[in-house]
């Protein structure tokens, strides 16, 4: 099945399918990671910031049905695409089209169990992508600080904030953090004796606990790309492929 412009993709090895734009910004591995991540029970509640299509939505719901979701997105093209997805996937997806900064009124007034985010990656000041909706959702416009602000005043106390970003910027994601929530973070590297490019950060809110930083997850095996295999950790395939639960509490304990 495709559609001008648009392509259609799966994840969670077909559990998850989402329509895509072919050009703009393209959900690949991170969303996947974060939701896997997402400590959710089932009748709890979760908020997306900046939900895009709705993928990392739609595979923590693969893996804990009976959530409820709403998801925010500030482009009206990806905000159409991920209410399209959950109504394929028979997920009950709510989708709130809004700026981060300029909640609707519902939305400041509720707080969720858990909330999630896989914010814009590259500095405003970068190079500009051909796309204006991938270069939307990949270049920073709104600060990161607001980010974490606006989780976790949406987070219930005790409720948990996830989100997944670049390393580089973990001392402005915990400066945010600081007396306000305890935290986990798991950086994730390529490959092993590699730098960690990207960490997924968890908080919970109001929790005083020593920060924990977790031994990397490794996604990829052996030194190289041998072929067109995708070579996947067993750790980092039982994620992607068979909706596998990282619990980094568990994690830290073990």
């Amino acid at each position: 099945m495709t559609e001008p412009g648009l392509t259609r993709d799966a994840f969670l090895d077909g559990r998850v399918i989402a329509w895509q734009p072919q050009e703009g910004y393209r959900a690949a591995t991170d969303p996947v990671f974060l939701a896997a991540c997402v400590p959710a029970k089932a009748g709890q509640s979760v908020l997306e910031l900046g939900c895009g299509v709705g993928v990392a939505s739609l595979c923590l719901v693969a893996r804990v049905p009976g959530l409820d979701c709403t998801g925010l997105e500030v482009q009206a093209q990806y905000a159409a695409l991920a209410r399209r997805n959950a109504a394929e996937n028979g997920v009950a997806l709510a989708v709130v089209e809004a700026d981060l900064e300029a909640l609707p009124a519902n939305l400041r007034a509720h707080r969720f169990d858990h909330v999630i985010a896989n914010p814009p990656y590259y500095a405003p000041q970068g190079p500009a992508a051909r796309d204006m909706g991938r270069d939307r959702a990949l270049r920073e416009d709104t600060p990161l600080a607001s980010w974490v602000d606006t989780a976790l005043r949406r987070t219930r106390d005790g409720g948990h904030v996830t989100m997944i970003h670049l390393t580089e910027r973990l001392p402005e994601l915990l400066a945010g953090l600081a007396g306000r929530a305890s935290c986990h973070v798991l950086p994730l590297a390529a490959r092993a004796q590699r730098p960690a490019r990207r960490i997924i950060l968890q908080a919970r809110k109001g929790g005083r606990a020593p920060f924990v930083l977790l031994p990397p997850l490794v996604i990829h095996q052996g030194d190289a790309h041998l072929g067109d295999g995708e070579f996947f950790t067993d750790t980092a395939r039982a994620v992607l492929r068979d909706s596998s639960a990282l619990d980094l509490r568990e994690m830290s304990q073990g």
